[in-house]
């Protein structure tokens, strides 16, 4: 059977000239977050497959790469379903397994912690534009600190970020999943025929769909579900009021009421006043009520970046004070952000990014048959370069030097300089 040249589905291989992006933007990242008091670590790829399916990830649950047992674990015939099967999968995020990793090494660190994890992971995803089955995930997180000093820190931080690798004009759409309920219990939705209890997480699911299918999809999708047209009609009322800014916040209070406490609202105008007043990226924070977030473990205030260059959200977060405490059995306060690495990445390429400040780019073409004492010359000047600072890079010289000037040209290479065996070097 024939080898296959190309990835598996999902995948990709990496060209150098994105190589030199993404090494570039990782080393921003990290001296930038660590410039906000963030301290690297590591967690590995392969996680428990309870953690994974604890149902605290969302869809990302339906998405893993599961990882069969092992050995004499591995007993095909006795098995009856999957999890007799299985005992690891590999990451579909880095949240789940920083709670984890916190859990167990918590009387090691400082309080607060506040974490920068970066590496890949994978989810069976259907490929399209910027989504990949295995891509890099970069996360700051804050655990174990309650005020919103955390959300603060981590928009700024990220902003920051965002705004050193030349983004402008994006946008931080933030909202808070209590708002998302107090605004169902407003409109009074009551349990559909069949079902116990109202379906909170799949109300929000719908509403996730608001910017495709629109106000009218949205109702279509509720009623369908069970729910009273006219307790639809006054949920919906509440998005075509409220305006994206602090004093659509403070409308939405006044029209809750007591369904909404004054902290949730206060707190959530705290954080978009503080975040203008210190910002130092060319952005603007909006309060979007649609914003839903697709996983179930966010309890507080929700953020997401929005860009118009790429038609939609290149990064995240929130705060999931409950996670830790699936673990430990103690709620711990968490909050974190992470961005779309793969996708700031494609947004560089597309815009023909450069790294600024990298070393001057030399090629020596070198002609074939080169005498012995004339190529130490030329080893002893790239050695000289390369002290200054300079990238020297020794190649053969080829028949067609024509079509190779240009490819080492395409690479960065800015000076290409010839050496012929019949003549002297300097």
């Amino acid at each position: 059977m024939a080898m296959k040249k190309k990835p598996v589905t999902g995948m990709k291989d990496i060209l150098p000239r994105e190589m030199e992006i993404r090494d570039y933007a990782i080393g921003l990242i990290k001296d930038t977050y660590r410039r906000f008091g963030f301290t690297s670590m590591e967690t590995p790829a392969v996680e428990h497959i309870e953690n994974l399916s604890s149902k605290q990830g969302g869809e990302n649950e339906k998405l893993i790469f599961k990882i069969l047992k092992r050995g004499e674990k591995l007993r095909l015939e006795e098995a009856k379903e999957e999890i007799d099967l299985v005992d690891g999968g590999l990451r579909y995020d880095l949240t789940v397994p920083l709670c984890r990793y916190y859990s167990n090494n918590a009387n090691e660190l400082p309080s607060p912690f506040k974490a920068l994890q970066m590496g890949p992971v994978w989810r069976a995803d259907r490929p399209q534009r910027g989504r990949y089955r295995q891509f890099m995930q970069c996360d700051i997180d804050i655990l174990g600190e309650p005020s919103i000093l955390a959300e603060i820190e981590l928009i700024l931080a990220t902003t920051t970020l965002l705004g050193k690798l030349d983004f402008k004009q994006f946008t931080i759409r933030i909202n808070d999943r209590r708002i998302l309920r107090a605004m169902v219990d407003y409109a009074g939705f009551t349990a559909p025929e069949g079902a116990a209890e109202v379906d909170y997480d799949g109300i929000f699911i719908t509403l996730d769909k608001m910017d495709k299918i629109e106000l009218s999809g949205v109702r279509e999708e509720l009623i369908g579900a069970g729910y009273a047209a006219d307790t639809v009609d006054k949920y919906l009322e509440l998005f075509t009021k409220v305006t994206p800014n602090v004093a659509g916040i403070r409308m939405l209070k006044d029209t809750l009421g007591d369904f909404l406490p004054e902290e949730i609202t206060k707190n959530l105008c705290t954080i978009i006043e503080s975040v203008e007043a210190a910002k130092e990226a060319d952005f603007k924070v909006a309060f979007d009520p649609t914003l839903v977030r697709g996983m179930s473990y966010y309890t507080g205030p929700i953020f997401e970046i929005s860009m118009d260059e790429y038609g939609g959200s290149v990064g995240g977060g929130g705060r999931y004070d409950e996670m830790i405490g699936r673990f430990t059995g103690q709620s711990t306060p968490a909050c974190g952000f992470s961005i779309g690495f793969e996708r700031i990445v494609m947004l560089l390429l597309e815009r023909d990014f450069r790294v600024p400040g990298s070393a001057k780019k030399t090629a020596f073409l070198i002609e074939k048959g080169m005498p012995e004492e004339k190529l130490a010359k030329i080893l002893a000047k790239a050695k000289e370069l390369r002290s200054e600072g300079e990238s020297i890079n020794l190649v053969m010289m080829k028949k067609n030097k024509k079509f190779q000037k240009d490819q080492l040209t395409a690479e960065g290479y800015t000076e290409i300089t010839e050496f012929f065996a019949d003549r002297e070097i300097d």
